[in-house]
C-alpha cells in the first residue's frame, strides 16, 4: 500500500502530519483522569515496533497488558492512532470497546474482525479504512518516523456505542466517563534510520 509511495514523495510530505495534539487521550472533552499502566512484552515504550506487527511483516496486532485499573471501572476502551499520518486527523489503527473493566491483557493477534462482538463482551471497532480489526502500520517511505499511540481508557458506566464503533462514536461515548488512562507508544519508519519518538508521548505510560 503506502510502501509503494516513492521516497521523494514521502520526503516532500514529511512536514504534513496530523499532530499529537489531536490524539484521543489529550482531547479536552474527556476531562482529567488518573493514570494506569499499559505495556507490551513485545516492545518498550517509545521503541520501534517489531516488523511482525506492521505491513512489512505478518501484520498482526501486538500483545498488550495493563494494571492499575481503578475501582468503579465498568469497561475499558482501546484506541490506537498514528499522530504522524499525513492527514488532518490521526489515522486510527484499531478500536476495541467494552473490554472487561479489570487488570488484564490482549494476546498477540487478538484485534481481528469480530462482527457484533467477542465472547468476553468486547467489540472490535472500525479503523480509518472502515474495516474491523488491526490496521497494520504502513507509513510512506521517506516520510520519517511515525509514532503509534496505544491509548487505553477506564470508563465509568454509561451508554453503549453499538456494534463496530468508529472514532467519533467512541469519543462521544467517553465524554465525562474517563476514570483513568494509559498510554504506550511504538514507532515505525521506512527508508531511513529509526529515530527516537517525540518527547512527552510516553508520559502517561
Amino acid at each position: 500500500m503506502l510502501e509503494h509511495i516513492p521516497h521523494w514523495l514521502g520526503s516532500a510530505l514529511s512536514g504534513l502530519r496530523a499532530g499529537a495534539d489531536k490524539l484521543a487521550i489529550v482531547q479536552p472533552q474527556l476531562g482529567s483522569f488518573e493514570t494506569m499502566h499499559l505495556a507490551s512484552p513485545a516492545f518498550a515504550n517509545g521503541a520501534r515496533l517489531p516488523e511482525r506487527f506492521t505491513a512489512d511483516g505478518e501484520g498482526v496486532s501486538p500483545p498488550l497488558f495493563w494494571t492499575g485499573v481503578p475501582e468503579g471501572t465498568a469497561l475499558l476502551a482501546l484506541i490506537v492512532e498514528d499522530s504522524d499520518a499525513p492527514s488532518p486527523q490521526p489515522l486510527v489503527h484499531a478500536i476495541v470497546w467494552d473490554i472487561p473493566g479489570a487488570d488484564g491483557d490482549l494476546k498477540e493477534g487478538a484485534i481481528t474482525s469480530d462482527g457484533a462482538g467477542g465472547a468476553d463482551g468486547s467489540d472490535v471497532g472500525r479503523n480509518s479504512f472502515f474495516g474491523e480489526g488491526w490496521l497494520a502500520p504502513d507509513p510512506p517511505t521517506g516520510h520519517g518516523e511515525h509514532s503509534y499511540a496505544f491509548q487505553l481508557f477506564a470508563l465509568a458506566d454509561g451508554p453503549d456505542v453499538g456494534d463496530t464503533p468508529g472514532r467519533g462514536a467512541l469519543l462521544a461515548a467517553m465524554e465525562g466517563r474517563v476514570l483513568a488512562a494509559g498510554l504506550l507508544t511504538g514507532t515505525y519508519s521506512r527508508g531511513e534510520e529509526s529515530l527516537s519518538g517525540p518527547a512527552g508521548l510516553g508520559a502517561l505510560a
